[in-house]
């Protein structure tokens, strides 16, 4: 009997793992050994784009989840699955999923164990939390075997303390790695500072970084906060940090070894909570040997070194990177998706100075093919001397047409067509125009230095707020 209601245990109906499911509130999966879904919940299949359980269940995580035909590892990404069955532990890691309208979005995995009678683990219970879809605001951008080995890498260390180092060429985006390490970490909510050392002198790096008492040097009129100081709580990345002084290296060993330092001109010690994140195209390694970098601070610094691969190693990357470089420029967007000559253009190139460089290509281009309807392979233009050589050519017959409109523009719309370049399209310039040609949209947009299609935009966005 139970409890004197003449109910017996046997008479206590239990809820199903199906009913225990459906009432977590986000997408939630159990997996098995082969990478076989065994149940998952309403917001698991909504989330994917299904409507019944039959619809996944049976089919591997992967193929739902990932699009792909092979297991996440097999593709340069750290399975949280096979985790999970090698060492009985829960684990979280950063993916890219694709949702139900087949588009890309970073979710945060939680897998755990699920334990047999004799302890065994049998499956896997895992929840999935999106996080953000890439676009503008994506830190990293690529899905190439080399950045989903990176992305994987960073995915494990984020979550901790622990100082990384970054290695790589000049423009491969160490700065992006050391946002994207700040952003997945605890102290995602907390200060995110840089210091470039190759850009300071000796005494302004000491100052930057550890600040200064009032009077500390001539000139220091009041007292000044570190960047350590406004770090506390957050992350620090100290980018070229070959070009930090030898003086200087003992100070920072200290701060990462105890978490204290003396500003300037200070006798007190101030305690900080700041991991430190340092960058560097030079081999540290090297110049330790050499007695130009403390070898016991670049031991500290290099507990987890991490190489960010050069464009050339991940040319799979070169058209979302274009892309995405396109959607931050004005009216860029208008070029996107790019054609497949450009990209075969694009691919062309070997990039000596990485992502940098391909942002300044990308830049070139959206200029050379301001007022066409579409950017074409002769405005990707990767050489310097081609590009000058370009740019006067350009340059020349740009005079000849401004000269040419001028003779048919009055001064206001002459000014607005200056702004135009500048900037954004000017109200009264674009209803004088259509007035003068009567509405032909063709000329006046010639006649403003436009496309069609930009003017055709610009007039439905004035329609939308009223303006006829």
């Amino acid at each position: 009997m139970n409890g004197g209601t003449g109910m017996t245990d046997n008479d206590i109906t239990k809820p199903s793992c199906e009913q225990i499911i459906n009432i977590l509130p986000d997408p939630f999966v159990v997996i098995d050994r082969d990478y076989k879904i065994i149940a998952a919940n309403r917001n698991y299949l909504k989330h994917y784009g299904h409507s019944q359980p039959m619809d996944v269940v049976g089919r591997h995580c992967y193929e739902v989840s990932h699009h792909v035909d092979a297991p996440c590892s097999e593709h340069g990404e750290h399975c949280p699955l096979e985790t999970v069955f090698q060492t009985a532990q829960a684990t979280q890691v950063m993916h890219i999923h694709y949702d139900r309208h087949g588009g890309e979005e970073h979710v945060q995995l939680h897998s755990n164990p699920l334990f047999d009678h004799q302890g065994n683990v049998i499956y896997v219970g895992e929840y999935i939390y999106p996080v953000s879809k890439p676009g503008d605001d994506a830190i990293l951008i690529g899905r190439s075997r080399p950045m989903l080995r990176l992305t994987s890498l960073l995915q494990r260390v984020a979550p901790t303390q622990t100082s990384v180092l970054l290695l790589g060429e000049s423009g491969v985006g160490k700065e992006r790695v050391a946002q994207y390490l700040h952003q997945y970490s605890n102290r995602a909510g907390m200060p995110f500072v840089i210091v470039d050392c190759g850009t300071l002198g000796e005494n302004l790096i000491e100052s930057e970084l550890f600040g200064h008492e009032k009077g500390a040097f001539t000139g220091a009129n009041n007292r000044k906060k570190g960047l350590f100081e406004m770090a506390d709580g957050g992350t620090l990345l100290i980018d070229e940090i070959g070009e930090l002084p030898l003086s200087l290296q003992t100070k920072l060993l200290r701060v990462l070894e105890t978490g204290t330092f003396r500003r300037l001109g200070g006798t007190e010690y101030i305690q900080v909570n700041v991991r430190v994140l340092a960058a560097t195209n030079k081999n540290l390694k090297e110049m330790s040997e050499n007695g130009a970098f403390r070898q016991d601070l670049y031991y500290r610094l290099s507990a987890f070194p991490v190489n960010i691969p050069p464009l050339r190693d991940r040319p799979d990357d070169i058209p979302a990177l274009a892309e995405n470089f396109l959607s931050q420029i004005e009216e860029g967007d208008r070029f996107v998706p790019l054609s497949p000559d450009v990209i075969e253009t694009l691919l062309s190139h070997h990039y000596p100075g990485n992502v940098r460089e391909l942002r300044n290509v990308i830049e070139r281009a959206a200029i050379l093919a301001y007022g066409e309807e579409l950017l074409r392979p002769e405005h990707i233009l990767v050489e310097s001397d081609a590009a000058e050589g370009f740019v006067a050519a350009s340059a020349k017959e740009s005079v000849k047409e401004t000269s040419k409109c001028t003779a048919q523009l009055g001064e206001e719309q002459l000014n607005n067509l200056i702004r135009r370049r500048n900037g954004r399209l000017n109200e009264t310039a674009v209803l004088r125009a259509l007035e003068q040609c009567q509405g032909h949209r063709a000329r006046a947009a010639q006649q403003l230095g436009v496309s069609e299609r930009t003017l055709y935009r610009y007039v439905q966005r004035l329609r939308e707020i009223g303006v006829d």
